[in-house]
């Protein structure tokens, strides 16, 4: 099996880093907030795309995600057209056809059917898109090959700054395949998908079954691992497109490159879900939560979740205070089986716990490392081979501030 070397990362990579992608960006006033003002932005592709996707699971939901749902049912699309500052969330029939109407201006402009454009929203909620700046901004956007910069500025709300990545492996009959990706978000954190939108494009020829299947299983183990505050979105989706312009055979579950597929487009979203844990709303350190030795999977998951999700935990980690009780306390109550007399706990590396027994540290040595720009724990269950990680970011007083006036 190919090991992860042969994933290469390629330096200021971004989601036009893969052949036949170009994208732009313009600002027409959505947004009210941050320094960077972008706002409208389109992706496209040379030639018609796979297309696999997954959203959010919330019950209200943005027009955007009814409509996208509907169109990657079908498995190709070739566009995106994206905006923030409004959500078109909570504002009834008109929601739909404003999604419907600007897949059909974009759509207008690139020389493809509307069929063929799928659309994205983030911003706040209850607030009607105001169409007549969409339809003037649409035509102002210059696309390029290097614009995928453009389209990671142009999706951020409260994010601090764009999140992009690019790598590139070997296929096994020698074309060299790239994927690129970008993400947005800061706060409303809790994926359940799909919390944030998040794109990726490939120059690899991949079959939409595949690349579905695919999708879903990478976001189940990263964007599914992040959490900034519990709060899932009403937007949340993640996109992936393949032109096939790298020239390998069609990549389908059967095919010797499938594995690498899907490892490198696991490290895109990897890369991103860690950029997005970082970036959360008022974050001064990124928190990882690695589980091992549980029951099953599905149980790693729900204890290193339930960790990193934890306002006690975060709030430690921003002390940086090594009170390890807390983490014993969101793994009792996270619903994995767990035997107190077999859990080892660590703190960035130093055994706090060793088969349920504490371990005598040294606090101030421990206190330092928890004072670092990343506070990583590991949590052996030693009941099995379940393993999982989970990525979040401490809770500070800047977080309140935000979200205490935001659309004020």
């Amino acid at each position: 099996m190919p090991g992860s070397e042969d994933i290469i990362p390629i330096p200021d990579g971004t989601i036009t880093s893969p052949q036949g992608f170009s994208a732009g960006g313009v600002f027409i006033g959505l947004k009210t907030r941050g320094e960077d003002k972008l706002d409208l932005a389109m992706l496209v592709s040379d030639a018609p795309c796979s297309i696999g996707g997954v959203f959010t699971t919330s019950a209200i939901r943005s027009a955007t995600v009814d409509l996208d749902r509907e169109r990657v049912a079908r498995g190709q699309a070739s566009a995106l057209i994206v905006n923030a500052g409004i959500a078109n969330t909570c504002v009834g029939p008109q929601g739909y056809k404003d999604a419907e109407e600007m897949t059909r201006l974009a759509a207008e402009q690139l020389g493809l059917t509307a069929e063929d454009v799928l659309v994205c929203s983030t911003g706040v909620i209850g607030v009607e898109l105001p169409m007549s700046l969409i339809r003037s901004g649409i035509t102002q956007i210059e696309l390029n090959a290097a614009g995928g910069n453009e389209l990671a500025r142009a999706m951020m709300t409260t994010d601090t700054h764009p999140k992009e990545t690019a790598v590139s492996f070997t296929a096994s009959t020698g074309q060299t395949i790239t994927i690129g990706g970008v993400a947005k978000g800061s706060g409303m954190i809790h994926p359940n998908m799909a919390t944030m939108l998040s794109f990726a494009a490939t120059d690899g020829a991949v079959d939409p079954g595949f690349l579905q299947t695919t999708v879903k299983a990478v976001a189940d183990e990263t964007y599914n691992m992040l959490t900034v505050d519990g709060d899932s979105s009403t937007n949340d989706t993640f996109l992936a497109f393949a032109n096939g312009q790298a020239g390998n055979p069609t990549i389908d579950d059967r095919s010797p490159d499938a594995d690498l597929f899907r490892r490198a487009l696991h490290q895109v979203c990897s890369n991103l879900t860690r950029m997005l844990a970082r970036d959360g709303e008022g974050a001064t350190r990124l928190i990882t939560v690695e589980v091992d030795g549980a029951r099953s999977d599905n149980d790693a998951r729900r204890a290193a979740l339930t960790i990193a999700g934890s306002n006690l935990v975060k709030s430690a980690v921003y002390g940086a205070d090594p009170n390890w009780g807390r983490l014993m306390m969101a793994l009792g109550r996270s619903g994995a089986e767990a035997v107190e007399e077999k859990v080892d706990l660590f703190v960035n590396g130093v055994c706090i716990m060793e088969a349920g027994t504490p371990i005598p540290f040294h606090r101030d040595a421990v206190v330092a490392l928890m004072s670092s720009e990343q506070v990583d724990f590991r949590i052996s269950l030693n009941l099995s081979d379940g393993a999982a990680t989970a990525y979040g970011c401490d809770l500070t007083e800047q977080y309140v501030i935000i979200n205490s006036a935001y659309t004020t």
